[in-house]
């Protein structure tokens, strides 16, 4: 994709977010000013009858751990970092097993495919250092906030959110102990704590459920696996791509 179809497909997904209640945790771990930036500009708009969206810059030494206590299921969490950001990496990671959305804006060269649901990117030779401060970035996300409130100027880009959410959610629900939908593949989900014998308690989309962790050893809090039938598959590697 283009970073125009990049930025419509962002656009609409955030916009559709934020008129279902959700709120936006920024994070920018390397250039902490730009995250600042993106939560004033969203919860504080300088155009006159603009909508205030709710919007919290998260800025402390473990910004995964503050994010895991804070969001809440449907929010969204945009990063502005280079794609060797660790700390984004981690964040972008979970947050199919949070059920957030997640944003990953930044210059230099592109994370891998999958790394995050958009990710919007100030192409050039420049070092993603440089980008951070001649403005490229910063003009993607003022695109992103214009762009939104764009959205907005049309409510029926927003119509019967909810109602297509419930639709597709049902119909990638498995209700059965061998599910003959989605054969092996499994869901994402955190290791909140494990829990007596061999289970563990577990965020998968945003839901905490109990599954049985005995094909993969022993987990602790924060690890992610993947889940079929209410079992932990395999153990998700970290630095993988994706």
């Amino acid at each position: 994709m283009t970073l125009p179809d990049d930025l419509a497909a962002a656009t609409l997904a955030l916009a559709r977010r934020f008129a279902a209640g959700a709120t936006l945790w920024s994070l920018a771990p390397r250039w902490p000013s730009h995250g600042r930036h993106v939560a004033v500009e969203f919860v504080h708009p300088v155009i006159v009858g603009k909508r205030a969206l709710p919007a919290v810059h998260v800025d402390d030494t473990d910004p995964t751990a503050s994010l895991r206590l804070l969001h809440r299921p449907g929010d969204v969490v945009l990063a502005i970092a280079p794609a060797d950001d660790p700390t984004t990496a981690a964040v972008m990671r979970r947050a199919a097993a949070w059920g957030v959305t997640g944003f990953w804006i930044g210059a230099g060269p592109r994370p891998p495919a999958g790394a995050a649901d958009h990710v919007l990117w100030a192409e050039g030779p420049e070092p993603a250092d440089v980008v951070a401060r001649n403005g490229g970035i910063v003009l993607l996300y003022h695109l992103l906030w214009e762009l939104t409130h764009v959205v907005f100027e049309h409510p029926v880009l927003l119509a019967d959110v909810d109602a297509e959410a419930e639709a597709e959610a049902g119909a990638a629900t498995c209700t059965d102990d061998v599910c003959i939908t989605c054969s092996d593949e499994g869901r994402l989900a955190e290791i909140m704590y494990p829990v007596e014998g061999s289970q563990a308690l577990v965020l998968a989309g945003g839901a905490a459920e109990t599954i049985d962790v005995s094909l993969v050893g022993d987990v602790v809090a924060g690890d992610l696996v993947l889940v079929h039938a209410g079992t932990a598959i395999t153990l998700v590697d970290e630095g993988a791509p994706g």
